[in-house]
């Protein structure tokens, strides 16, 4: 028996039947045409995830009501009777590898993206924006309250017409039933505001269409923010009261938490635990036993994913961003290949900031190919192609991984005792733990791969004399940042100082583990310094305080990361310097210019100074020079090449390494044509 066994029972809604618990909830992509229809790389996308073992693929939300309830960059769209070719055909690639469907009917209301609406005012329950800053909407009159809640009929009847096993009404997350449930956004005085069983009436009615719409065999779920973690806002027990007037004509509900302004409460941040939401869907199961319950919030371990279903707080386990750095998490945990789990690290780069915050499509840190996943291992390399990596991080383990799997033989040289480079130097970090996860895969799949490995080993051109490469990588990563500051190189060179760098404290991090009584200074407003920031201030230090040269601190942080910062630096009185440059470094105090030209002392018993990092190749030249003589490739990838995230140096890596070492493939294949055209030349 598995010992995960909870994972894969069977479970049955109305006449669906899952073959597992493990669902992908809807989560948008920006894959999508403008015109609202499939491509072939989005379809490969979710193929890929039906592919691994998925029990049940909820489709992102889809637009039935253009323009005024679209949302998102590129978004799918349904509100007519065009699409369902499109829709049907993504229902046949799913149900090929026995995964179930559902779609998410979704209307924005407030949160509808502007560049559709061309001027027209957006709408909602009152006239409150969605989202801080966003735009102002206007109430919805109860007329068009009720055409809306027709169309979702309309909608709920089309999927059901367009292939789909069941359907999703989207009541959270600060789109427009979200809108009318919650009191921070439902100002009105009729009957759809004021009192719980008036602002769910909306949702009442809509869910009373879909049901007539859809008969009553076909499974409904519904999602909702059960916890808005806003003041003011609906808490858990509100939810439950106000499910208790909309509950009944649905068969799953989907506890999920947050609105727009409490967004890394919506898309995890990192430091939030495995299955952290279930206690929400463990109450909301208690309410309501009949229901079938799916839970979610950073569930990435099968142990913990296991636990949440013995002990009953939930039924149906949703794993969003988790399935789009891994989309055979369920074959992998049901074959026992667990050491070989690509885990998501809620790192919230590729995935929520590239979508949300930059209108990008959909990427991911850890998984270099979101559309096609392995589909590479499948072009294998004709000759023997020998590769040397230098450097042991997250960006030199990928690129000697990926050379291996299509065929290549690899070397790794790294000159600590540990693999993952700085990755796995940040994961010392308590609040930064989940790194480690991606660190540990890479070394699972390295052994797996059978790359030699030298550790303690610091490579040199003896190495490359003796290891003859066709292939040289460069990746031995950056070193910090310390310009000539006046006095930061002599407080560095003291024996006893209380000036460090962030080498310094990931180096040992037991050596920093006072915290009473500390007044901490940071010099720098990027990710380490605020990770300094964070770990100090969450730990009970008495007085920290961050210094920025621009306008603003935590400029380059994903959107979800920079909201996590900001909470801290709020909720525990972090004093900001920003447009404050740092003059001199002291024994125990900074000298700053502030914005309005006075110097001024920042005193610590612990200054850090994280300005950043440079790159660090210093064995380049002999690199190029041995490629140049020797007719092998050269690159130079990762930090090495540009300081940078763990994201950029994990695409690199993979997409450089598959064309050189298929190039130098072709050109050992062309060399050995020609020389064999050369003798039957002669012999002729």
């Amino acid at each position: 028996m598995n010992k995960y066994q909870a994972i894969f029972e069977p479970l049955t809604i109305k006449r669906m039947t899952l073959k597992n618990r493990i669902a992908m909830p809807p989560m948008g992509t920006n894959f999508a045409n403008q015109n609202g229809s499939f491509n072939d790389k989005h379809y490969s996308y979710y193929e890929q995830r039906a592919k691994g073992g998925t029990g049940l693929i909820i489709l992102e939300n889809v637009c039935f009501d253009y323009p005024m309830g679209t949302n998102g960059t590129t978004q799918l769209r349904m509100d007519n009777d065009q699409f369902i070719p499109g829709l049907w055909e993504f229902n046949e690639r799913m149900h090929a590898y026995g995964t179930k469907t559902c779609v998410q009917i979704n209307h924005a209301g407030a949160s509808a993206y502007g560049l559709r609406l061309n001027g027209v005012q957006p709408v909602s329950a009152s006239n409150i924006p969605s989202k801080t800053g966003n735009t102002v909407p206007r109430p919805l009159t109860k007329e068009e309250i009720y055409e809306i809640v027709a169309k979702y009929g309309e909608a709920a009847n089309r999927a059901q017409r367009a292939g789909f096993d069941s359907v999703e009404i989207h009541a959270g997350h600060s789109y427009l039933l979200s809108q009318f449930l919650s009191p921070i956004y439902n100002k009105r005085t009729d009957e759809f505001g004021g009192t719980p069983e008036n602002r769910a009436r909306f949702t009442k009615l809509v869910i009373e269409a879909v049901r007539q719409a859809v008969g009553p065999f076909f499974p409904i779920f519904l999602r909702i923010s059960a916890d808005e973690m806003l003041p003011n806002g609906n808490t858990l027990e509100d939810s439950i009261e106000l499910l208790n007037f909309i509950a009944e004509d649905v068969d799953v509900i989907d506890v999920s938490a947050a609105l727009n302004d409490s967004l890394q409460y919506q898309i995890d941040k990192m430091n939030l635990p495995d299955g952290w939401r279930s206690y929400m869907a463990k109450a909301v199961k208690e309410k309501f036993p009949e229901k079938i319950i799916a839970t979610s919030g950073n569930i990435r371990d099968p142990k913990r994913a296991t636990e949440i279903l013995e002990n009953g707080d939930a039924d149906i386990l949703h794993m969003g961003r988790g399935l789009i750095a891994e989309p055979n998490w369920a074959n992998k945990v049901e074959n026992g290949q667990e050491a070989l789990l690509r885990k998501c690290i809620s790192c919230n780069i590729g995935c929520a900031d590239h979508r949300i915050a930059k209108s990008r499509p959909l990427r991911c840190t850890v998984n270099p190919d979101v559309y096609y996943e392995d589909a590479y291992k499948e072009d294998q390399i004709k000759n023997p192609i020998k590769m040397v990596v230098v450097g042991g991080g997250t960006t030199a383990l990928e690129a000697a991984n990926t050379a291996a799997e299509i065929g290549a033989e690899v070397s790794l040289y790294e000159e600590k005792n540990y693999l993952g480079g700085l990755a796995h130097e940040i994961a010392r970090f308590p609040d930064k733990k989940r790194i480690d996860d991606f660190v540990e895969y890479l070394e699972n799949r390295t052994t797996e791969n059978n790359i030699t490995v030298h550790l303690n080993q610091r490579f040199g051109l003896n190495d490359l004399a003796n290891e003859k490469p066709d292939i040289i990588v460069n990746a031995t990563g950056a070193k910090p940042l310390l310009p000539p500051i006046k006095g930061l190189h002599d407080e560095l060179a003291k024996d006893n100082r209380k000036v460090f760098t962030i080498f310094d404290i990931l180096g040992d991090l037991a050596k920093f583990d006072t915290f009473e009584g500390e007044e901490i200074v940071v010099i720098g407003g990027g990710a380490v310094g605020l990770d300094v920031v964070e770990y100090y201030a969450e730990r009970g230090a008495r007085k920290v305080s961050i210094v920025e040269m621009q306008g603003t601190v935590g400029k380059d942080l994903d959107m979800i990361t920079r909201l996590a910062m900001m909470e801290v630096i709020e909720k525990y009185d972090v004093e900001v310097h920003t447009d404050t440059t740092l003059l001199e470094v002291r024994g125990d105090n900074f000298l700053v210019k502030m914005p309005n030209g006075e110097e001024r002392e920042l005193p610590f018993t612990k200054g850090f100074v994280a300005l950043g990092m440079k790159a660090d190749a210093p064995l380049e030249n002999d690199f190029v020079t041995y490629a140049n003589e020797n007719n092998a490739t050269y690159l130079n990838l990762g930090d090495s090449k540009q300081a940078r995230r763990i994201y950029e140096g994990s695409q690199e890596a993979r997409a450089n390494i598959l064309t050189a070492v298929h190039g130098k493939d072709r050109q050992l294949t062309a060399t050995v044509v020609h020389r064999k055209d050369r003798q039957l030349a002669a012999t002729v």
